[in-house]
C-alpha cells in the first residue's frame, strides 16, 4: 500500500550523515512507490524563535506553511536529526515551537486539563545519530531526547506509533559502518516505516 510521507531533515547542514540518511530514506521510499516530500529545515526560511509565546501568534512564513500543508496531507512523518546535548538541534525544536500551534496540532478543551490531538492518524519514524553509545544513552542518560520527541511532542499531537532508530556513536565509525547504517535506513524507506 502506497503511503504519503513527509521527511523533515532537522540537521542544519544537508551535507551531513543525517542528510545522507534523509536522502537514502527518500530514494528507497520513492522507488517502492510511496509519495515522499523531503524538507531540509536548514534551507527553510523561517524564524525559529517563538517571539511572544502563545499570547500573540506569529504568522507562519511561506516555507512553514508549505511544510505544514504537506504534514496535513501525509500519513507518515519521518524526522532525521542528530542528538546534540541529549536532544534535538535548536532548529528542529524551533520548527516545533513555531509550527505545531494550538488549533493546528492540538486544541485545549475549555475548562478541562485534556486536549484534542489534531494530528491523529499519522505514524512517525525518528532517525537520529548520536556520539554517545546507544546503550549509554539508554541506561545512563535514560533517553531524554527520545522521551521528548515521542511523548511530549508527537504523541501530544496525536502522532503514533512513534518508532525511533538511533545510530551511534558516529565519531568512531568507519565508512563501512556508515554504509551499513544507510542500508538500514533504506530498508525503513522501502517499508515506509
Amino acid at each position: 500500500m502506497s503511503r504519503s510521507i513527509v521527511i523533515l531533515l532537522g540537521h542544519p547542514d544537508r551535507d551531513s550523515l543525517c542528510g545522507a540518511m534523509a536522502e537514502r530514506y527518500r530514494d528507497a521510499a520513492q522507488a517502492a512507490g510511496h509519495c515522499v516530500h523531503l524538507f531540509a529545515l536548514g534551507e527553510a526560511d523561517f524564524d525559529p524563535v517563538l517571539r511572544h509565546g502563545y499570547r500573540q501568534i506569529q504568522p507562519l512564513e511561506p516555507d512553514l506553511q508549505e511544510i505544514m500543508a504537506a504534514i496535513a496531507q501525509c500519513n507518515h512523518l519521518v524526522l532525521v536529526y542528530p542528538t546534540w546535548w541529549g536532544g534535538m538541534p535548536a532548529l528542529l525544536k524551533g520548527f516545533f515551537d513555531r509550527a505545531l500551534l494550538p488549533g493546528v496540532a492540538f486544541r485545549y478543551r475549555k475548562d478541562s486539563v485534556w486536549w484534542d490531538r489534531l494530528l491523529s492518524g499519522r505514524s512517525a519514524r525518528v532517525i537520529t545519530t548520536l556520539d554517545t553509545p546507544p546503550w549509554y544513552y539508554r541506561w545512563v542518560y535514560r533517553m531524554p531526547g527520545y522521551q521528548q520527541i515521542r511523548r511530549t511532542i508527537l504523541a501530544f499531537c496525536g502522532i503514533k506509533p512513534v518508532r525511533i532508530s538511533g545510530f551511534g556513536p558516529v565519531r568512531s565509525t568507519t565508512l563501512a559502518q556508515r554504509e551499513a547504517w544507510l542500508r538500514k535506513v533504506a530498508a525503513l524507506g522501502r517499508a515506509a516505516e
